[in-house]
């Protein structure tokens, strides 16, 4: 769905609101791999659309059932750690950029 979203949104080319523009990338699966090979699918489109992802950390909850709880908090606190620096570098990254 994410992926359709951006296909419109990248329309007429060279004109997407997304070029030029800072990009955090994170996922979170039910599996091992799953976010992981979607990031890298989103990363390559977002690339392409010139858009600026920053580069790391790179932010994968593998196995959310075991990192969430029944309220939908995030309770893992090493990805708990990994979403703030994602935040950080992005804020980072977009003052970098805006220099």
């Amino acid at each position: 769905m994410l992926k359709n979203a951006i296909d419109w949104v990248s329309r007429p080319p060279g004109e997407t609101p997304l070029r030029r523009k800072p990009v955090a990338i994170m996922g979170v699966s039910s599996s091992n791999f799953g976010t992981a090979r979607a990031q890298l699918s989103l990363r390559n489109t977002l690339a392409y659309l010139e858009a600026y992802v920053l580069p790391r950390p790179e932010v994968a909850v593998f196995r959310a059932a075991e990192r969430f709880d029944e309220a939908g908090e995030l309770t893992d606190e090493t990805s708990r750690e990994l979403l703030a620096q994602l935040l950080t570098g992005l804020v980072e990254w977009t003052r970098r950029l805006a220099d």
